[in-house]
């Protein structure tokens, strides 16, 4: 059986699903109070492969909210994660993902340094943060809907912003080995990273926002967004392709023109339906269908019993291992989003 870790957007979000979820005492809490809410399972369902074959999984709530992170409960969202995965092992699932900000604080606060929670010591072979399969769907949609909009890898400029993370230097990996994009523009704030990533990739600009964005045929968004920040799309090529590999995925509500094309980065749609509930609450268009692509590496480990932390660390993510788990996608049934 495998697992999902997931959590809701906002306290707000919080407290409209907070009975459907078990949190009923929550319900109208504020944020403190929301601070020592337990990890819980919320839904039990199965998933069936077109190869026929079906499988077991379980959806955590963490608790955790994202205010807990802008108003300083660092200490509390920490506590969440961990709690979260220990749940998840007392319960014997044999791989469970991290998704959405799951896999962002473990990875920034360097959680594999407290593997023991109460009585549990965690086995990190049992989790994944499910980036892999994300990169690999974020770079299968920059494939397919440029060409579905007419746009040419060939003679087209991809901007890829948050460029140093984990997700962020796969899809330029990839891009640079896999396809004959023809230029690259590599965002990011940490400019040692950048410099790191330039000379792997031995090609791409290292750019800012504001001179970049411009100049992008194809945007792909794998950053949260600075604070003040606005993006004209009075300024951005005609036509234009944004990928919105973000969460929550938000820029379809920020940007609008009719050829500016945004798609929501990082989304699958399987081919038969799931009888789930959990994409409903995070407004997937097609809920029974579509889910989070970190999501689906569990269920992709489990369907092939690979029982292990395929995504695990930061920037260790290969061209090869996207092509490994793509394979599996492909074979269980599951199609990058194309529609926006």
């Amino acid at each position: 059986m495998f697992g999902l870790i997931g959590h809701l957007t906002s306290l707000e979000h919080a407290h409209s699903v907070a009975d459907a979820f078990g949190y009923g005492p929550y319900a109208t809490q504020g944020l403190d109070l929301w601070c020592s809410a337990p990890p819980q399972f919320v839904e039990h369902f199965h998933v069936t492969s077109i190869t026929g074959q079906t499988i077991e999984g379980k959806y955590i709530e963490s608790a955790f909210l994202p205010e807990m992170l802008i108003k300083r409960r660092i200490k509390a969202a920490i506590r969440k994660i961990l709690n979260a995965m220990a749940f998840a092992q007392k319960n014997n699932l044999n791989i469970t993902a991290l998704g959405g900000f799951s896999s962002i604080i473990f990875e920034e606060f360097n959680l594999k340094e407290n593997r023991q929670v109460r009585n549990v010591s965690l086995e990190f072979d049992r989790f994944t943060t499910g980036n892999t399969h994300t990169a690999y769907i974020i770079c299968r949609q920059v494939e397919q809907a440029s060409a579905k909009l007419g746009i040419d890898l060939s003679q087209a400029t991809v901007a890829i912003c948050g460029a140093t993370g984990d997700i962020g230097s796969a899809v330029c990996r990839w891009l640079d080995r896999k396809t004959d994009t023809q230029e690259l523009f590599l965002i990011a704030r940490n400019k040692e990273r950048l410099q790191r990533l330039q000379d792997e990739l031995g090609r791409g600009k290292i750019m800012g926002l504001e001179e970049a964005l411009p100049e992008a045929d194809i945007i792909v968004w794998v950053a949260s967004m600075p604070k003040g920040v606005e993006i004209n799309a009075e300024t951005l090529k005609k036509p234009c392709l944004i990928i919105d590999g973000g969460y929550p995925k938000n820029l379809d509500t920020k940007i609008k023109h009719p050829d500016v094309h945004i798609l929501k980065g990082g989304i699958v749609e399987h081919s038969l339906d799931i009888d789930w509930k959990i994409m409903e609450t995070v407004n997937m268009d097609v809920p029974s269908r579509q889910m989070f692509a970190c999501f689906a590496e569990a269920i992709l480990l489990e369907f092939e019993q690979w029982h292990t932390n395929f995504s695990w660390g930061r920037n260790q993510i290969t061209v090869t291992k996207m092509e490994q788990i793509g394979e599996a996608s492909v074979k269980h049934g599951l199609q990058p989003l194309l529609s926006w």
